[in-house]
């Protein structure tokens, strides 16, 4: 119940700030580019291709959350970037598609 309620919370709150693509890319660069590919095309296998969309039909909670959690060999990042962060870096993978 209260991470339905936070979550309800952040749902009413995170679209009033505007994203920052700049510090998305540069953070994108810094904890995602390794695995993902600098221009989000992939590097590891079975890592998501950004410029091709994959993933990205999510809503940008629902993204939010997978990064906090992880997924598979994707280390989980709660508690290595905030929540305004991931939404930063998603604003940007947003730009990379084809």
């Amino acid at each position: 119940m209260r991470a339905f309620l936070l979550l309800s919370f952040l749902a009413a709150a995170l679209p009033c700030a505007a994203a920052d693509l700049a510090r998305g890319s540069q953070t994108y660069a810094l904890h995602c580019a390794v695995c993902h590919g600098p221009a989000g095309q992939g590097g590891v296998p079975g890592a998501p291709k950004f410029n091709r969309g994959e993933r990205l039909m999510q809503s940008d909670l629902a993204l939010l959350e997978s990064v906090r959690r992880g997924r598979n060999i994707m280390p989980a990042f709660a508690g290595v970037l905030r929540d305004r962060e991931i939404l930063d870096v998603i604003a940007y993978l947003r730009t990379l598609q084809r």
